[in-house]
């Protein structure tokens, strides 16, 4: 997938982000195709916008960007966490009758 391949680009080997414009550089690639993909598989999507979410806060907790950049990564990264919330599959809740109509089903 491309962001395996953009994400081990903007990463050293020790982990550590390379520079913050790459941080920056690779986010903002990820929210156009984010963007470009909405309409699409929903699972995907999901996924997507997760690693958005990630990039976003490895953005906000470097000590070296300007605070105004921090602050504003740091609400994006709550925003996305937020689509990312919206955005999984439910789980299905049965309740008592729902049980009791599907163990008689599978009888």
């Amino acid at each position: 997938m491309v962001t395996d391949k953009m994400t081990s680009t903007f990463v050293e080997p020790n982990s550590a982000p390379a520079q913050p414009e790459l941080l920056v550089s690779a986010v903002l690639h990820l929210m156009s195709h984010y963007t470009a993909n909405n309409s699409q598989e929903t699972q995907s999507c999901v996924k997507l916008a997760s690693v958005i979410e990630r990039h976003l806060k490895a953005l906000a907790d470097l000590p070296n960007l300007a605070p105004v950049l921090r602050a504003t990564c740091q609400q994006l990264s709550e925003q996305w966490g937020n689509v990312v919330e919206r955005t999984m599959p439910q789980p299905e809740k049965f309740n008592f009758f729902s049980r009791i109509v599907a163990g008689a089903r599978s009888a």
